[in-house]
């Protein structure tokens, strides 16, 4: 098991390499809008220069998040109220997709990944999508 303090840094890192260029979210959006009907349906009027924009900043959240900065709980409530059942209607079922396909692209483009890198990633998701799905 990975200390939440390596798991922030090794999640940073390789975050920080896949994102050194466009094709990273490009893929990740490939891979994710083909996993399942629901999912393309749901962003088949989606903006994705923007929506790509927020993705990103939504990734350096989670850092925050995990690491406990109080001050990201905000945004993260905005977020989380967007994919609501009342708005978005972002199913509990939908973040093993959307988790599987983000380090899919991961492992994709960076060439440093390893079985702790993907661990790393996984623990610093496991809390946001938590808390998306407890909003729900």
């Amino acid at each position: 098991m990975i200390t939440s303090d390596r798991a922030a840094e090794l999640f940073n890192d390789s975050l920080e390499r896949c994102t050194a260029g466009d094709e990273f979210l490009d893929r990740f959006y490939e891979l994710f809008l083909t996993s399942s009907r629901e999912v393309a349906e749901k962003f088949r009027h989606t903006d994705f220069p923007k929506q790509k924009r927020m993705l990103k900043a939504s990734l350096y959240m989670m850092i925050l998040m995990a690491e406990g900065k109080s001050e990201i709980q905000k945004d993260l409530q905005r977020i989380a109220k967007r994919h609501s059942r009342a708005d978005l209607d972002i199913r509990a079922e939908l973040y093993s997709l959307w988790l599987d396909c983000l380090i899919q692209a991961a492992r994709e483009f960076d060439p440093r990944f390893t079985p702790e890198t993907e661990m790393a990633w996984r623990r610093i998701m496991a809390q946001g999508i938590a808390f998306m799905q407890s909003h729900y």
